[in-house]
């Protein structure tokens, strides 16, 4: 016989889909303003308005000290980075709270900076969202893959690395925007693009992450702590890390274009020009710019490589999770299908069906025994007049963990319909029947359940029955226990009635 099913079990902490979860690493300004203590409040906006001044301060310094385009000798190659402290506060701040809290300091003191510098006003409002795109990128990065920003091992350094040069390739597209701005020609156009990606990758590596190893253990701890002030998760991982390769690769094919056009474009000046005594001096800015674009790109391969993996990985996660839970619904569904919502005992349909199965096989193998029981609740109908249906429920719940604590692994329990009970037991003979029956029969007189009114005992009535050869269907094998019920409820009540060769196919009243 089938074995009974057991109920499924309700969806625990580790079912919660995933949209549902707080996402560590971005805090919701709005529900730290409206949850937030008030030192946590006064603490974090108070340092974030005075990171704001700091980086409008040094974005201004940037532009009066001449920190922009500074070139530097690199094992024998000359390359430019531009000095941007904004760029470290921001970053920080992206990383450790989200992207809102590095964005607005970044736009606000690139804003500043371009209106102090005379950009006209409406090119300096698009100029200012250079950097809170590169942020963008380095925080869909994050939110795809789902590193840990601690930087404690080889994979999340060399993951940051990554992501700090293709946040400072996509930020320089304001290098663009500047050199158009200012006239600056194709030559005077390199030092100032390469400046930019360059000394904000170098900046990132250098200062940034240091400093983010050190902070962040304590700021994860407070947002593990405090997680009603994180935002939640609401995107698909999946759909984040397609945007992410995209992303990369539009930054890789941006970023090698421009190398080779801004470091060729000094040679086509000079042969134009027919200033050949310049020629060396353009050939080997171009040189540079080939070696630089050669170690960034080869770079680039190895996060292409490490990247592709770890998505990989990801995504077959995903799918596995993904498999899991449809396969325990798909079981938890098979499993409701086929039992009873009241009691977790077989239903109707499925108890007609293994009873249907029990008779052919009794008929085809009639040297191996089956009996079959069916029980009433007496009185059912007083029980609920009285004391109400809830109790009523409880009574009939009561009596099917009666019946599964009695009956053994390989019997078929379900339930008949309304009080009424079937049991199909396998490899028993008429004696076996009646001596489980009464066991059943004792056990549910023994119990008791507390209400309102006080304690109440109610008791069952049995009709068991043994496979017959005249049994020419399995209805009329049931016919033969229902008319040892009825016997038993004649009878008295609380008590177990077997079948014999000439009971009556009388029907219960």
């Amino acid at each position: 016989m089938t074995p009974l099913p057991t109920t499924p079990a309700s969806p625990t902490a580790h079912d919660t889909p995933r949209h549902e979860v707080a996402r560590i690493g971005t805090v919701s300004m709005r529900a730290l303003w409206r949850s937030g203590t008030p030192r946590e409040r006064g603490l974090i906006f108070d340092a974030w308005l005075t990171s704001i001044l700091a980086s409008v301060g040094f974005g201004l310094a940037t532009v009066a000290w001449g920190w922009s385009g500074i070139p530097l000798l690199f094992g024998g190659v000359k390359v430019f980075i531009t000095i941007y402290p904004p760029l470290v506060i921001c970053q920080l701040w992206t990383l450790c709270f989200g992207w809102w809290w590095g964005a607005l300091p970044a736009y606000l003191a690139t804003l500043v900076l371009a209106l102090y510098a005379g950009m006209p006003p409406h090119w300096a409002l698009l100029f200012a969202w250079a950097n809170p795109l590169g942020f963008a990128v380095l925080s869909l990065g994050y939110r795809a893959m789902g590193l840990s920003r601690g930087l404690r091992s080889l994979r999340s350094w060399l993951f940051y690395v990554q992501m700090c040069f293709v946040a400072g390739v996509f930020s320089s597209a304001g290098a663009l925007i500047w050199c158009y701005t200012n006239q600056i020609d194709t030559i005077g156009q390199l030092p100032i693009w390469q400046g930019w990606w360059l000394g904000a990758f170098l900046q990132g590596v250098l200062i940034a992450a240091p400093l983010m190893a050190l902070a962040w253990p304590a700021i994860e701890r407070w947002q593990q702590r405090r997680p009603a002030l994180c935002q939640r998760e609401s995107a698909d991982p999946r759909r984040l890390a397609l945007r992410l390769t995209l992303a990369v690769v539009a930054g890789v094919v941006g970023y090698g274009f421009l190398s080779l056009r801004m470091g060729a474009s000094r040679v086509d000046e000079t042969l134009r020009s027919g200033e050949l005594a310049l020629l060396p001096a353009a050939a080997q800015v171009m040189l540079s710019t080939t070696w630089v674009f050669f170690w960034v790109f080869a770079l680039i391969v190895v996060f292409v490589g490490l990247f592709g993996y770890k998505v990989f990985v990801r995504w077959m996660d995903e799918t596995d999770r993904l498999v899991a839970r449809l396969e325990q619904a798909n079981s938890e569904l098979a499993v409701l299908s086929r039992t009873d919502g009241l009691t977790g005992l077989y239903n109707r349909a499925t108890i007609d069906a293994l009873l249907q199965e029990a008779w052919q096989r009794a008929k085809r193998f009639g040297e191996q025994p089956c009996s079959l029981l069916i029980l009433d609740i007496d009185h059912f109908k007083q029980i609920n007049d009285c004391y109400g249906h809830a109790l009523g429920d409880a009574v009939i719940r009561s009596v099917a963990a009666a019946m599964r604590e009695s009956t053994r692994g390989a019997d078929s329990i379900g339930r008949f319909g309304g009080e009424e009970f079937i049991v199909i037991l396998p490899a028993t003979d008429a004696a076996g029947a009646e001596f489980l029956a009464e066991r059943i029969r004792l056990r549910i007189a023994q119990s008791e359940l507390r209400s309102a009114a006080g304690p109440i005992r109610f008791t069952v009535s049995i009709g068991a029955a043994d496979f017959r050869v005249q049994d020419d269907d399995a209805a009329a094998w049931l016919r033969r226990a229902d008319a040892a019920l009825y016997r038993a409820k004649a009878a008295g009540r609380n008590r177990t009635h077997l079948a014999g060769d000439d009971e009556s196919h009388k029907a219960v009243s």
